[in-house]
């Protein structure tokens, strides 16, 4: 690149505020430290950008939904003044009974335009096919599969409309490693958060923010999981988790396999019905 080339561009923006907003993905869950709770990917997402202690808000909670996020987490965020936002949420809308797709969309519609308007970059995530993590039924992973697909195409939406920068956690390297992935198989592990939060940082700097260093796939300073945590967790976690979000997909999950044996009903009548050659007509014969 010549001299005049480099002149030209603009000089990589530096960030002196972030804001993290969502569920417990962005709280952390899934790297805990010792003492401190947990980590996760707030922490390295601002070390790579330079963000000190007070520019850094981290508003996310465990359980939160996309409407939490506007009524609850956005007005936070814009008397924070932020430079960016992460925002990662949508997971948990798409376990529950009353999952509408057209009013996620419309929720995060108005917490881009806000924090748009206010200055700030922000970067929503688009999801992964989560049931290849954390293992379901059939007719369960079809139903979580079928939903994560339409929170998408609401966010793809969102973000083509606003131009916004977008990481899409299908496309992170190593994201569909057992490594990822904490005990719970539902929340990311230290080097989870860390893949997580180097993405996102990439992802900034391509639309211009300067990264003050990148984010570093080490693993330290977290606690590591022992065999029996992961016993402990299946027990105790796992299985009632698995029953009471069952429950809610299971009617979309029915809906799917009621369609799917329908439609094996009308190929298996096509599959039996005579074929007529062209300009023939169809008739008795003789």
């Amino acid at each position: 690149m010549s001299e005049q080339s480099r002149r030209a561009q603009p000089a990589p923006r530096r960030v002196r505020r972030l804001a993290v907003l969502g569920d417990s993905t962005a709280v952390g869950l899934g790297d805990p430290v010792p003492g401190r709770g947990w980590r996760g990917v707030g922490p390295f997402v601002a070390s790579a950008l330079g963000v000190g202690p007070d520019g850094y808000l981290n508003l996310a909670f465990a359980g939160a939904r996309m409407r939490c996020v506007r009524d609850t987490q956005l007005p936070a965020a814009l008397a924070h003044a932020p430079d960016v936002v992460v925002v990662i949420v949508g997971m948990n809308d798409t376990l529950r009974s009353d999952f509408d797709p057209a009013a996620l969309a419309a929720d995060l519609e108005h917490v881009v335009t806000a924090l748009d308007a206010a200055g700030a970059v922000v970067v929503p995530v688009r999801y992964h096919d989560h049931g290849r993590v954390f293992r379901l039924p059939g007719p369960l992973y079809r139903a979580l599969k079928d939903r994560i697909e339409a929170l998408n195409g609401g966010i793809d939406q969102v973000v083509a409309r606003h131009g916004v920068p977008c990481l899409d956690l299908a496309a992170v390297p190593g994201a569909y490693e057992l490594s990822a992935w904490s005990v719970d198989r539902l929340h990311p592990s230290e080097l989870g958060h860390r893949l997580l939060a180097r993405g996102l940082t990439e992802v900034l700097a391509r639309r211009g923010i300067e990264l003050v260093e990148p984010v570093s796939l080490v693993c330290s300073g977290g606690v590591r999981p022992r065999t029996v945590d992961h016993l402990a967790w299946l027990v105790v976690k796992g299985i009632p988790w698995l029953w009471r979000r069952g429950r809610d997909l299971v009617p979309h999950a029915a809906r799917i396999l009621l369609e799917a044996a329908r439609e094996g009903r009308r190929a298996r009548r096509f599959a039996a019905e005579p074929e007529v050659a062209p300009g023939a007509e169809a008739g008795p014969v003789g």
